[in-house]
Protein backbone atom coordinates (compact mmCIF):
# COMPACT_ATOMS: atom_id res chain seq x y z
CA UNK A 1 0.00 0.00 0.00
CA UNK A 2 2.99 2.37 0.55
CA UNK A 3 4.05 1.47 -2.53
CA UNK A 4 1.08 2.35 -4.20
CA UNK A 5 1.10 5.56 -2.53
CA UNK A 6 4.08 7.05 -3.18
CA UNK A 7 4.15 6.01 -6.60
CA UNK A 8 1.15 8.46 -6.81
CA UNK A 9 2.76 11.40 -5.01
CA UNK A 10 5.78 10.66 -7.66
CA UNK A 11 3.23 10.90 -10.40
CA UNK A 12 1.75 13.91 -8.88
CA UNK A 13 4.24 16.15 -8.66
CA UNK A 14 7.01 15.26 -11.04
CA UNK A 15 5.05 14.78 -14.28
CA UNK A 16 5.36 16.87 -16.90
CA UNK A 17 2.24 18.23 -18.57
CA UNK A 18 2.64 19.81 -22.20
CA UNK A 19 0.01 21.63 -24.08
CA UNK A 20 -2.25 19.41 -24.95
CA UNK A 21 -2.71 18.89 -21.00
CA UNK A 22 -1.24 15.09 -21.15
CA UNK A 23 0.98 14.28 -18.23
CA UNK A 24 3.70 12.30 -18.60
CA UNK A 25 6.51 11.64 -16.52
CA UNK A 26 10.03 12.94 -17.05
CA UNK A 27 12.58 10.03 -17.91
CA UNK A 28 14.25 10.15 -14.18
CA UNK A 29 10.81 9.76 -12.80
CA UNK A 30 10.08 6.80 -15.50
CA UNK A 31 12.99 5.18 -14.34
CA UNK A 32 11.97 5.37 -10.44
CA UNK A 33 8.10 3.67 -11.19
CA UNK A 34 9.69 0.69 -13.65
CA UNK A 35 12.37 0.27 -10.58
CA UNK A 36 9.57 0.55 -7.93
CA UNK A 37 7.21 -1.76 -10.05
CA UNK A 38 9.90 -4.62 -10.23
CA UNK A 39 10.78 -4.70 -6.68
CA UNK A 40 7.04 -4.79 -5.95
CA UNK A 41 6.73 -7.76 -8.65
CA UNK A 42 9.53 -10.09 -7.65
CA UNK A 43 8.28 -9.48 -4.16
CA UNK A 44 4.44 -10.49 -3.91
CA UNK A 45 4.00 -11.82 -7.68
CA UNK A 46 7.03 -14.34 -8.60
CA UNK A 47 6.79 -16.44 -5.05
CA UNK A 48 2.96 -16.76 -6.09
CA UNK A 49 3.65 -18.24 -9.75
CA UNK A 50 6.63 -20.45 -8.84
CA UNK A 51 4.45 -21.99 -6.21
CA UNK A 52 2.04 -22.18 -8.92
CA UNK A 53 4.23 -24.13 -11.56
CA UNK A 54 5.96 -26.22 -9.48
CA UNK A 55 9.67 -24.32 -10.03
CA UNK A 56 11.07 -23.84 -7.47
CA UNK A 57 14.59 -22.82 -9.59
CA UNK A 58 14.06 -20.22 -12.55
CA UNK A 59 17.63 -19.74 -15.14
CA UNK A 60 16.91 -16.64 -17.33
CA UNK A 61 20.27 -16.58 -19.44
CA UNK A 62 21.06 -14.11 -22.26
CA UNK A 63 23.75 -12.75 -23.93
CA UNK A 64 24.06 -8.73 -25.13
CA UNK A 65 21.72 -7.94 -28.29
CA UNK A 66 20.18 -11.27 -28.57
CA UNK A 67 17.82 -10.66 -25.28
CA UNK A 68 15.52 -13.33 -23.70
CA UNK A 69 11.94 -11.15 -24.34
CA UNK A 70 11.48 -11.92 -19.66
CA UNK A 71 15.15 -10.78 -19.27
CA UNK A 72 14.46 -7.24 -20.66
CA UNK A 73 11.46 -7.06 -17.77
CA UNK A 74 13.67 -8.15 -15.27
CA UNK A 75 16.41 -5.42 -15.94
CA UNK A 76 16.72 -2.55 -14.06
CA UNK A 77 15.63 0.60 -15.74
CA UNK A 78 18.59 2.31 -16.51
CA UNK A 79 19.91 -0.82 -18.68
CA UNK A 80 18.52 -1.12 -22.08
CA UNK A 81 20.30 -4.46 -22.88
CA UNK A 82 21.92 -7.62 -21.08
CA UNK A 83 25.60 -6.88 -20.62
CA UNK A 84 27.80 -9.74 -21.92
CA UNK A 85 26.59 -12.76 -20.96
CA UNK A 86 23.67 -12.29 -18.12
CA UNK A 87 22.48 -15.34 -16.32
CA UNK A 88 20.03 -14.89 -13.62
CA UNK A 89 19.06 -16.88 -11.13
CA UNK A 90 15.79 -16.85 -8.68
CA UNK A 91 15.04 -19.35 -6.30
CA UNK A 92 12.41 -20.22 -3.88
CA UNK A 93 13.32 -23.12 -1.14
CA UNK A 94 9.93 -25.06 -0.21
CA UNK A 95 8.19 -23.08 2.77
CA UNK A 96 9.93 -20.06 2.18
CA UNK A 97 7.64 -17.29 1.13
CA UNK A 98 10.95 -14.67 -0.68
CA UNK A 99 12.55 -15.63 -3.80
CA UNK A 100 16.30 -15.69 -3.77
CA UNK A 101 17.93 -13.46 -6.78
CA UNK A 102 21.40 -13.90 -7.78
CA UNK A 103 23.05 -12.52 -10.70
CA UNK A 104 25.81 -15.11 -11.93
CA UNK A 105 27.24 -11.80 -14.21
CA UNK A 106 30.02 -9.60 -13.61
CA UNK A 107 27.98 -6.71 -12.29
CA UNK A 108 25.24 -6.54 -10.04
CA UNK A 109 21.97 -6.26 -11.73
CA UNK A 110 20.38 -3.64 -10.51
CA UNK A 111 19.22 -3.56 -6.96
CA UNK A 112 17.49 -6.55 -6.96
CA UNK A 113 19.61 -9.26 -8.53
CA UNK A 114 23.09 -9.36 -6.12
CA UNK A 115 25.94 -10.32 -8.39
CA UNK A 116 26.69 -14.12 -7.66
CA UNK A 117 30.01 -14.47 -9.90
CA UNK A 118 34.04 -13.15 -9.03
CA UNK A 119 35.53 -14.29 -12.16
CA UNK A 120 38.97 -13.59 -10.17
CA UNK A 121 37.86 -16.21 -7.66
CA UNK A 122 36.22 -18.73 -10.69
CA UNK A 123 36.82 -17.53 -14.04
CA UNK A 124 34.47 -20.00 -16.03
CA UNK A 125 30.71 -18.20 -15.72
CA UNK A 126 29.78 -21.47 -16.22
CA UNK A 127 31.31 -23.23 -13.13
CA UNK A 128 30.18 -20.97 -11.05
CA UNK A 129 26.56 -21.10 -12.20
CA UNK A 130 26.71 -25.15 -11.47
CA UNK A 131 28.37 -24.02 -7.98
CA UNK A 132 25.62 -22.35 -6.92
CA UNK A 133 22.82 -25.00 -8.05
CA UNK A 134 24.63 -27.76 -6.40
CA UNK A 135 24.52 -25.42 -3.18
CA UNK A 136 20.41 -25.10 -3.71
CA UNK A 137 19.88 -28.90 -4.93
CA UNK A 138 16.57 -27.53 -6.71
CA UNK A 139 14.23 -30.06 -7.10
CA UNK A 140 12.89 -28.62 -10.78
CA UNK A 141 15.31 -26.20 -13.10
CA UNK A 142 12.93 -24.08 -15.23
CA UNK A 143 14.51 -22.48 -18.48
CA UNK A 144 12.93 -20.66 -21.08
CA UNK A 145 12.00 -22.78 -23.95
CA UNK A 146 7.96 -23.20 -25.31
CA UNK A 147 6.74 -24.54 -28.46
CA UNK A 148 3.45 -22.06 -27.75
CA UNK A 149 4.60 -18.57 -26.76
CA UNK A 150 8.00 -16.91 -28.46
CA UNK A 151 7.75 -14.70 -25.22
CA UNK A 152 8.98 -18.04 -22.95
CA UNK A 153 10.99 -19.34 -25.66
CA UNK A 154 13.82 -16.78 -24.95
CA UNK A 155 16.42 -19.62 -24.10
CA UNK A 156 18.91 -19.69 -27.54
CA UNK A 157 20.57 -22.89 -29.22
CA UNK A 158 23.77 -21.99 -28.13
CA UNK A 159 23.46 -21.26 -24.46
CA UNK A 160 21.02 -24.21 -24.05
CA UNK A 161 23.72 -26.10 -25.30
CA UNK A 162 26.44 -24.60 -23.24
CA UNK A 163 24.01 -25.33 -19.94
CA UNK A 164 23.12 -28.74 -20.86
CA UNK A 165 26.69 -29.31 -21.44
CA UNK A 166 28.21 -28.09 -17.64
CA UNK A 167 25.37 -29.63 -15.72
CA UNK A 168 25.74 -32.73 -13.94
CA UNK A 169 23.39 -35.09 -15.32
CA UNK A 170 21.43 -35.55 -12.04
CA UNK A 171 20.18 -32.33 -12.34
CA UNK A 172 19.72 -32.46 -16.27
CA UNK A 173 17.13 -34.80 -15.16
CA UNK A 174 15.64 -31.77 -13.43
CA UNK A 175 15.67 -29.25 -16.03
CA UNK A 176 11.83 -28.18 -17.54
CA UNK A 177 10.18 -25.47 -19.79
CA UNK A 178 9.24 -22.59 -17.29
CA UNK A 179 6.56 -21.73 -19.95
CA UNK A 180 3.61 -21.67 -17.58
CA UNK A 181 6.13 -19.15 -15.47
CA UNK A 182 7.43 -17.07 -17.72
CA UNK A 183 3.98 -16.38 -19.40
CA UNK A 184 2.31 -15.45 -16.02
CA UNK A 185 5.21 -13.36 -14.80
CA UNK A 186 4.79 -11.46 -18.03
CA UNK A 187 0.77 -11.69 -17.78
CA UNK A 188 0.40 -10.63 -14.38
CA UNK A 189 -0.79 -7.19 -13.41
CA UNK A 190 0.02 -5.77 -10.01
CA UNK A 191 -2.28 -3.33 -8.50
CA UNK A 192 0.75 -0.39 -8.50
CA UNK A 193 0.36 -0.87 -12.26
CA UNK A 194 -3.04 -1.19 -12.82
CA UNK A 195 -3.27 2.21 -10.99
CA UNK A 196 -1.01 3.36 -13.85
CA UNK A 197 -2.74 1.80 -16.58
CA UNK A 198 -6.01 3.67 -16.85
CA UNK A 199 -3.90 6.77 -17.08
CA UNK A 200 -1.71 5.11 -20.19
CA UNK A 201 -5.20 4.20 -22.06
CA UNK A 202 -6.34 7.92 -21.68
CA UNK A 203 -3.19 8.82 -22.98
CA UNK A 204 -3.62 6.68 -25.98
CA UNK A 205 -7.37 7.87 -26.10
CA UNK A 206 -6.63 11.45 -26.53
CA UNK A 207 -3.74 11.12 -29.16
CA UNK A 208 -6.58 9.19 -31.09
CA UNK A 209 -9.17 11.72 -30.66
CA UNK A 210 -6.41 14.68 -31.61
CA UNK A 211 -5.28 13.04 -34.36
CA UNK A 212 -9.09 11.90 -35.55
CA UNK A 213 -10.36 16.27 -35.69
CA UNK A 214 -10.36 18.94 -37.24
CA UNK A 215 -6.82 19.95 -35.29
CA UNK A 216 -5.51 17.66 -38.02
CA UNK A 217 -8.05 16.73 -41.09
CA UNK A 218 -9.12 18.78 -43.39
CA UNK A 219 -11.43 16.99 -45.71
CA UNK A 220 -10.36 16.87 -49.33
CA UNK A 221 -6.68 18.01 -48.39
CA UNK A 222 -5.55 15.36 -46.06
CA UNK A 223 -4.44 11.73 -46.78
CA UNK A 224 -4.78 8.71 -44.71
CA UNK A 225 -1.14 8.45 -44.71
CA UNK A 226 -0.90 12.07 -43.57
CA UNK A 227 -2.96 11.21 -40.60
CA UNK A 228 -0.66 8.25 -39.67
CA UNK A 229 2.54 9.92 -40.04
CA UNK A 230 1.29 12.96 -37.68
CA UNK A 231 0.66 9.70 -35.00
CA UNK A 232 4.05 9.01 -35.41
CA UNK A 233 5.33 12.68 -34.99
CA UNK A 234 3.02 13.34 -31.91
CA UNK A 235 4.24 10.41 -30.00
CA UNK A 236 7.83 11.10 -30.53
CA UNK A 237 6.84 15.22 -29.34
CA UNK A 238 5.20 13.55 -26.16
CA UNK A 239 8.07 11.45 -24.90
CA UNK A 240 6.40 8.02 -25.56
CA UNK A 241 6.87 5.19 -27.92
CA UNK A 242 5.52 3.16 -30.21
CA UNK A 243 5.35 -1.04 -30.91
CA UNK A 244 3.77 -0.67 -34.36
CA UNK A 245 3.31 1.92 -37.03
CA UNK A 246 -0.62 3.25 -37.02
CA UNK A 247 -2.82 2.44 -39.78
CA UNK A 248 -5.73 4.54 -41.15
CA UNK A 249 -8.38 3.23 -43.13
CA UNK A 250 -11.24 4.38 -44.95
CA UNK A 251 -14.87 2.74 -45.50
CA UNK A 252 -17.07 4.78 -47.99
CA UNK A 253 -19.97 4.26 -49.30
CA UNK A 254 -19.51 4.27 -52.97
CA UNK A 255 -19.53 1.06 -55.13
CA UNK A 256 -15.49 1.14 -56.18
CA UNK A 257 -14.61 1.04 -52.34
CA UNK A 258 -13.94 -2.20 -51.16
CA UNK A 259 -12.35 -1.64 -47.47
CA UNK A 260 -14.68 -3.76 -46.13
CA UNK A 261 -13.60 -7.03 -48.04
CA UNK A 262 -9.96 -6.40 -47.08
CA UNK A 263 -7.89 -9.52 -45.16
CA UNK A 264 -5.59 -8.13 -42.82
CA UNK A 265 -2.62 -9.17 -43.89
CA UNK A 266 -2.59 -6.40 -46.54
CA UNK A 267 -2.58 -2.73 -46.16
CA UNK A 268 -4.79 -0.02 -47.11
CA UNK A 269 -4.07 1.95 -50.31
CA UNK A 270 -3.49 5.68 -48.96
CA UNK A 271 -6.61 7.92 -49.80
CA UNK A 272 -7.32 11.51 -49.39
CA UNK A 273 -10.49 12.13 -46.81
CA UNK A 274 -13.49 13.37 -47.62
CA UNK A 275 -17.09 13.94 -46.23
CA UNK A 276 -18.66 10.99 -45.17
CA UNK A 277 -15.83 8.47 -45.10
CA UNK A 278 -15.80 6.16 -41.75
CA UNK A 279 -12.28 6.46 -40.61
CA UNK A 280 -10.59 3.60 -38.99
CA UNK A 281 -7.26 3.66 -36.96
CA UNK A 282 -5.37 1.34 -35.36
CA UNK A 283 -2.74 2.51 -32.60
CA UNK A 284 -0.72 1.47 -29.64
CA UNK A 285 1.70 3.22 -27.37
CA UNK A 286 4.78 1.94 -24.82
CA UNK A 287 4.76 3.55 -21.29
CA UNK A 288 6.44 2.68 -18.33
CA UNK A 289 7.03 -0.32 -20.43
CA UNK A 290 3.07 -1.10 -20.79
CA UNK A 291 1.33 -1.13 -23.87
CA UNK A 292 -1.75 -0.50 -25.53
CA UNK A 293 -3.89 -1.56 -28.61
CA UNK A 294 -6.74 0.53 -29.63
CA UNK A 295 -8.92 0.93 -32.30
CA UNK A 296 -11.23 3.62 -32.71
CA UNK A 297 -13.83 5.12 -35.78
CA UNK A 298 -14.75 8.67 -36.98
CA UNK A 299 -17.06 9.84 -39.62
CA UNK A 300 -16.42 13.13 -41.82
CA UNK A 301 -19.32 14.91 -41.52
CA UNK A 302 -20.69 15.79 -44.88
CA UNK A 303 -21.94 20.03 -45.49
CA UNK A 304 -25.36 19.50 -44.67
CA UNK A 305 -25.11 16.95 -41.62
CA UNK A 306 -25.12 17.85 -38.11
CA UNK A 307 -24.73 14.52 -36.78
CA UNK A 308 -23.70 10.79 -37.53
CA UNK A 309 -26.36 8.84 -39.65
CA UNK A 310 -28.43 6.86 -37.45
CA UNK A 311 -27.88 3.76 -38.95
CA UNK A 312 -23.70 3.97 -38.55
CA UNK A 313 -24.81 4.44 -34.65
CA UNK A 314 -26.99 1.50 -35.01
CA UNK A 315 -24.53 -0.31 -36.36
CA UNK A 316 -21.64 0.82 -34.19
CA UNK A 317 -24.31 -0.29 -31.00
CA UNK A 318 -23.74 -3.82 -32.61
CA UNK A 319 -20.33 -3.96 -32.01
CA UNK A 320 -20.40 -2.97 -28.71
CA UNK A 321 -22.84 -5.78 -28.51
CA UNK A 322 -20.35 -8.36 -29.43
CA UNK A 323 -17.70 -7.05 -27.01
CA UNK A 324 -20.52 -7.52 -23.98
CA UNK A 325 -20.83 -11.26 -25.50
CA UNK A 326 -17.38 -11.78 -25.72
CA UNK A 327 -16.56 -10.24 -22.01
CA UNK A 328 -18.91 -11.97 -20.63
CA UNK A 329 -17.62 -14.90 -21.51
CA UNK A 330 -14.28 -14.11 -19.54
CA UNK A 331 -14.09 -16.96 -16.53
CA UNK A 332 -11.73 -17.88 -14.57
CA UNK A 333 -9.92 -21.31 -15.93
CA UNK A 334 -11.25 -20.93 -18.90
CA UNK A 335 -9.05 -21.62 -21.85
CA UNK A 336 -8.83 -18.91 -24.68
CA UNK A 337 -10.65 -21.16 -27.31
CA UNK A 338 -13.29 -22.36 -24.67
CA UNK A 339 -14.23 -18.37 -24.67
CA UNK A 340 -13.96 -17.92 -27.88
CA UNK A 341 -16.37 -20.85 -28.78
CA UNK A 342 -19.23 -20.11 -26.36
CA UNK A 343 -19.15 -16.21 -27.53
CA UNK A 344 -19.01 -17.32 -31.26
CA UNK A 345 -22.01 -19.70 -29.96
CA UNK A 346 -23.88 -16.75 -28.51
CA UNK A 347 -23.19 -14.08 -31.33
CA UNK A 348 -24.82 -16.51 -33.61
CA UNK A 349 -27.52 -17.06 -31.71
CA UNK A 350 -28.29 -13.08 -32.09
CA UNK A 351 -27.76 -13.46 -35.94
CA UNK A 352 -24.51 -11.03 -35.42
CA UNK A 353 -21.53 -11.47 -38.14
CA UNK A 354 -18.41 -11.05 -37.04
CA UNK A 355 -14.96 -11.82 -36.15
CA UNK A 356 -12.90 -11.80 -32.33
CA UNK A 357 -9.00 -11.85 -32.67
CA UNK A 358 -8.68 -11.17 -28.80
CA UNK A 359 -5.17 -10.89 -27.12
CA UNK A 360 -3.27 -10.37 -23.83
CA UNK A 361 -1.31 -6.96 -23.31
CA UNK A 362 1.13 -5.68 -21.04
CA UNK A 363 4.38 -5.75 -21.19
CA UNK A 364 4.20 -6.35 -24.68
CA UNK A 365 1.56 -5.16 -27.23
CA UNK A 366 0.67 -8.95 -28.35
CA UNK A 367 2.07 -10.32 -24.91
CA UNK A 368 1.56 -13.52 -23.25
CA UNK A 369 -1.57 -15.54 -22.46
CA UNK A 370 -4.72 -17.01 -23.75
CA UNK A 371 -5.60 -16.30 -27.25
CA UNK A 372 -8.92 -15.87 -27.85
CA UNK A 373 -9.22 -16.07 -31.66
CA UNK A 374 -7.21 -14.88 -34.82
CA UNK A 375 -8.34 -12.82 -37.31
CA UNK A 376 -7.75 -15.90 -39.69
CA UNK A 377 -8.74 -18.39 -37.70
CA UNK A 378 -12.23 -18.72 -35.58
CA UNK A 379 -11.92 -22.35 -34.77
CA UNK A 380 -9.26 -23.68 -31.73
CA UNK A 381 -5.92 -22.07 -31.75
CA UNK A 382 -3.49 -24.77 -30.62
CA UNK A 383 -1.21 -24.11 -27.77
CA UNK A 384 -1.55 -20.32 -26.72
CA UNK A 385 -5.54 -21.18 -27.14
CA UNK A 386 -5.36 -23.60 -24.69
CA UNK A 387 -4.03 -21.66 -22.51
CA UNK A 388 -5.97 -20.88 -19.41
CA UNK A 389 -7.57 -17.45 -18.13
CA UNK A 390 -6.12 -15.95 -14.85
CA UNK A 391 -7.06 -12.32 -12.80
CA UNK A 392 -5.37 -9.53 -12.78
CA UNK A 393 -4.09 -9.91 -16.13
CA UNK A 394 -5.17 -7.57 -18.89
CA UNK A 395 -6.38 -7.64 -22.77
CA UNK A 396 -7.11 -5.86 -25.84
CA UNK A 397 -10.73 -6.49 -26.69
CA UNK A 398 -10.24 -6.52 -30.33
CA UNK A 399 -13.11 -7.68 -33.27
CA UNK A 400 -15.38 -6.84 -35.59
CA UNK A 401 -19.05 -6.94 -36.43
CA UNK A 402 -19.83 -6.84 -40.12
CA UNK A 403 -23.32 -4.96 -40.45
CA UNK A 404 -24.88 -4.98 -43.71
CA UNK A 405 -26.21 -1.35 -44.62
CA UNK A 406 -29.11 -0.96 -46.69
CA UNK A 407 -28.15 2.74 -47.73
CA UNK A 408 -25.06 1.38 -48.83
CA UNK A 409 -26.44 -1.74 -50.50
CA UNK A 410 -23.36 -3.52 -49.15
CA UNK A 411 -21.84 -4.29 -45.15
CA UNK A 412 -20.21 -2.25 -43.18
CA UNK A 413 -17.32 -3.72 -40.77
CA UNK A 414 -17.20 -2.38 -37.24
CA UNK A 415 -13.43 -2.39 -35.97
CA UNK A 416 -13.35 -2.02 -32.65
CA UNK A 417 -10.63 -2.33 -30.09
CA UNK A 418 -10.54 -1.21 -26.42
CA UNK A 419 -7.73 -2.42 -23.71
CA UNK A 420 -9.58 -4.11 -20.30
CA UNK A 421 -8.42 -5.50 -17.32
CA UNK A 422 -9.77 -8.87 -15.75
CA UNK A 423 -10.07 -8.88 -11.82
CA UNK A 424 -10.87 -12.82 -11.63
CA UNK A 425 -14.69 -12.01 -11.94
CA UNK A 426 -15.21 -9.54 -14.62
CA UNK A 427 -13.88 -6.99 -17.40
CA UNK A 428 -13.42 -3.33 -17.21
CA UNK A 429 -12.38 -1.16 -19.62
CA UNK A 430 -8.84 0.88 -18.86
CA UNK A 431 -10.56 4.02 -19.36
CA UNK A 432 -13.99 3.17 -21.40
CA UNK A 433 -14.89 2.28 -25.09
CA UNK A 434 -16.08 3.81 -27.75
CA UNK A 435 -20.20 3.71 -28.09
CA UNK A 436 -20.03 6.97 -30.32
CA UNK A 437 -18.88 7.66 -33.50
CA UNK A 438 -15.90 11.06 -33.35
CA UNK A 439 -17.17 13.18 -35.61
CA UNK A 440 -15.24 15.43 -38.00
CA UNK A 441 -15.33 18.38 -37.40
CA UNK A 442 -16.24 18.29 -33.74
CA UNK A 443 -19.73 18.77 -32.72
CA UNK A 444 -19.84 22.40 -30.68
CA UNK A 445 -22.83 22.38 -27.56
CA UNK A 446 -23.00 26.04 -28.38
CA UNK A 447 -23.32 26.43 -32.53
CA UNK A 448 -27.21 26.58 -32.65
CA UNK A 449 -29.03 27.02 -36.02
Amino acid sequence: MKLVFSLFFIACICCTTNAQGIAVLSQKEQSKVIDQWLGERIETVLPKLMDRSGIDMWLVISREYNEDPVIKTFLPSTWLAARRRTILMMYKPEGEDEVETLAVARYNVGSYFKKAWDPEVEPNQWKRLIELIKERDPKQIGINTSEDFGHADGLNHTEYKMLMEYLPKSYQKKVTSAEALAVGWLETRTPSEMATYKHIQTIAHHIIQEGLSEQVITPGVTSTTDVVWWYRDKIKELGLETWFHPTVDIQRSSNESKEHLRTFDTNSDPKIIRPGDILHMDFGITYLRLNTDTQELAYVLKPDEKEVPHYLKEALAVGNRLQDILTSNFKTGRTGNEILEAARSKMSSEGIIGTIYTHPMGYHGHAAGPTIGMWDNQGKVPGSGDYELHPNTVYAIELNAEVYLDEWEKPFRVMLEEGAYFNGQEVIYLNGRQKEFLTIPRQKAYLKN
